[in-house]
């Protein structure tokens, strides 16, 4: 069970140095800058999306205070940030974290995978996402769609299509018959029962969000 999220006051001087990266706003969701401090600080991209629209907004007066002092202050930021990050308590997880949400797949989604360390979990959803939209016989290394989520996610078209053939295996209405000793098959399955329930488009519009930490 999540627990309930903790809130640290400082995690304030970090969620306004990535507000005031270029271009200076609300990050999309799953951008890397997004995703990259989701990690560190072990709450879930959504949370921290939610906190920095209170930014966009200046929605109290602590808010405020804090744009006052370093929004047009950078370098003063950077060096706040900096100190926040080499204190002592920062290297010592389990007092730092404690009770703070840790979400039982978002940290692992973007972590490579115990079975085969060149993919992710999410790396997996984006393949899931173009399996469903190409046919058997256009599951190969020539295919455009293939060709392209391969360069984004820096993998070989056969890397992708490897996966294609193992969802392949997943497929109920395929009735693939035949034993596989891919190492990727557990993977696989658990990403197609999580995504089972999401109509095509549904996984779509996920993936075009997932994609931003690519780019």
């Amino acid at each position: 069970m999540a627990k309930k999220t903790v809130w640290h006051d400082d995690y304030w001087l970090l969620l306004m140095e990535a507000y005031l990266q270029r271009p200076v706003g609300i990050k999309p969701l799953y951008s890397r800058t997004m995703v990259d401090l989701s990690l560190e600080l072990h709450i879930a991209p959504e949370t921290l999306q939610r906190r920095m629209q209170q930014i966009a907004t200046l929605k109290t007066p602590r808010i405020e205070r804090i744009w006052k002092t370093y929004s047009k202050a950078p370098k003063r930021l950077e060096r706040a940030v900096r100190l926040y990050r080499s204190m002592k308590g920062f290297g010592a997880a389990d007092e730092f974290y404690e009770g703070v949400e840790v979400q039982e797949t978002f940290e692992r989604d973007f972590r490579p995978l115990e079975q085969d360390e060149r993919f992710t979990p999410v790396m997996l959803i984006l393949i899931l996402n173009i399996y469903f939209q190409l046919t058997p016989l256009t599951m190969v290394t020539g295919t455009p769609e293939v060709v392209k989520l391969a360069r984004k996610l820096h993998l070989e078209p056969r890397d992708v299509v490897e996966v294609l053939d193992v969802y392949q295996i997943c497929d109920p209405y395929l009735q693939r018959s035949e034993v596989t000793f891919s190492p990727l098959l557990l993977p696989c399955q658990q990403i197609w029962q999580r995504m089972s329930d999401k109509e095509p488009e549904q996984l779509h519009a996920f993936a075009e969000q997932l994609m931003e930490y690519y780019k």
